[in-house]
């Protein structure tokens, strides 16, 4: 729980609390914290009531109650909190003797992460281990460092010291130090001033490395069959060639279906290779290509990346196939509710495109509005890689709105 505060650090706006039973939400999204505790515990509390309890650094904290509404009741925090599942809470400092306790109950669990700066060493292991941050003893000395693992450890065998990694798109960039089958020793070498975040689940790229990486995994064999029966189409991930496009032809005929496919081009090989991955891929229908962004950006580097995103078009273009423009299109909208000047234009040359993609957030339905819109209106100008020049509208006679999601 994290109130606001102003640069000396006084508090300016507390940090708004729903308190309710686990299985109800609140009504809105203004919560900076939720709380889940019993309904007898939420029978007792009132308005002008202090919950009090100690957080997980020993502090004395409390919540003063402002209202009820619905099933649940709204309180206000002024203090830093560290809350854990299980913090015993009592109302207005009543003595616990003699009395029944009530207890924080099961919170959802948070996004964990680690922390890296430009120098931190990060090892990669092939072992499933949960990622745990670096530790220092009580002089600053570093004791271990941080450590993550790789859900592909084949490539603990084809990876080379001295070669480039990038993480989580490119935010963060180290060098391979040591190499060993597995483990690899990595030096941080970008990040933020303030250090930059590392999440699970985050992608891993290494555009400079030699991998004999096959198209489908075991895994993805199985997962296959479920596919086939259940879905319309198959997104095809880091596709390099077109042994990669039959090993997948090969699997789906073993279930007798005509299932889409849609081809992701994010590496470099998947690049130079297109054309031979496109007319392989013409011995089924339907068919699709993905430009990834995030994924080729990295692979092919940044000065490159405009230039290549545009021969993508031009060669699904020619080869009559539909093509997806994807990665971070109008994600600030997406997971902030406002959007940057750059994503808008971003999201207009997605014109050129036959559809776009968008990532998940909690304002997707604001992102999907204003996608419409921006495409809508695009129309007049642009058609696929052909520049339309309409007449140029009088603009005393726009109708302009400053309402984003006005449509």
């Amino acid at each position: 729980i994290k109130p606001q505060r102003d640069q000396v650090g006084k508090v300016t706006n507390p940090a708004k609390v729903w308190i309710a039973p686990p299985d109800v939400l609140p009504p809105d999204d203004s919560a900076d914290a939720i709380i889940p505790v019993s309904e007898l515990l939420l029978e007792k509390i009132k308005r002008g009531n202090t919950i009090n309890f100690t957080d997980s650094r020993d502090k004395k904290c409390r919540i003063y109650i402002v209202k009820k509404q619905g099933k649940g009741k709204w309180g206000l925090c002024s203090d830093s909190v560290y809350l854990t599942t299980g913090t015993e809470l009592t109302v207005n400092k009543e003595k616990k003797s003699g009395k029944e306790k009530s207890y924080v109950g099961e919170l959802l669990p948070t996004e964990q992460f680690i922390i890296l700066h430009v120098g931190d060493k990060l090892i990669l292991n092939s072992s499933p281990n949960p990622g745990e941050p670096a530790k220092y003893d009580e002089t600053g000395k570093l004791l271990q460092p941080a450590h993550i693992s790789c859900t592909l450890p084949k490539i603990f065998g084809e990876v080379k010291k001295g070669e480039p990694i990038f993480f989580d798109d490119g935010k963060i960039e180290g060098i391979i130090k040591e190499v060993d089958k597995n483990n690899l020793l990595i030096e941080i070498i970008y990040a933020r001033n303030t250090g930059s975040k590392l999440k699970a689940d985050k992608g891993i790229n290494l555009p400079d490395s030699n991998l004999i990486v096959s198209g489908l995994t075991e895994k993805d064999k199985k997962d296959l069959e479920f596919v086939a029966l259940n879905a319309d189409t198959v997104n095809y991930s880091f596709v390099n060639d077109d042994n990669d496009v039959q090993q997948l032809l090969d699997e789906l005929s073993k279930y007798n279906t005509s299932l889409g496919i849609i081809l992701k081009i994010e590496t470099k090989k998947g690049f130079k290779n297109l054309p031979q991955i496109i007319l392989k891929a013409m011995q089924t229908f339907p068919i699709g290509v993905m430009v990834a962004r995030g994924d080729l950006a990295i692979e092919t580097g940044w000065k490159n990346f405009a230039s290549i995103q545009e021969e993508i078009l031009r060669i699904c273009e020619a080869a009559h196939i539909p093509d997806v423009w994807a990665t971070q299109v109008l994600e600030n909208l997406a997971k902030k509710g406002v959007p940057t000047r750059s994503e808008i234009t971003d999201a207009a040359y997605a014109q050129r495109a036959e559809c776009v993609m968008l990532n998940k957030g909690i304002y997707i339905d604001k992102a999907v509005k204003m996608l419409d819109k921006i495409l809508r209106r695009m129309q007049r100008f642009q058609k696929k890689k052909e520049t339309i020049l309409p007449k140029l509208a009088d603009a005393n006679k726009l109708k302009l709105s400053h309402d984003a999601f006005d449509i």
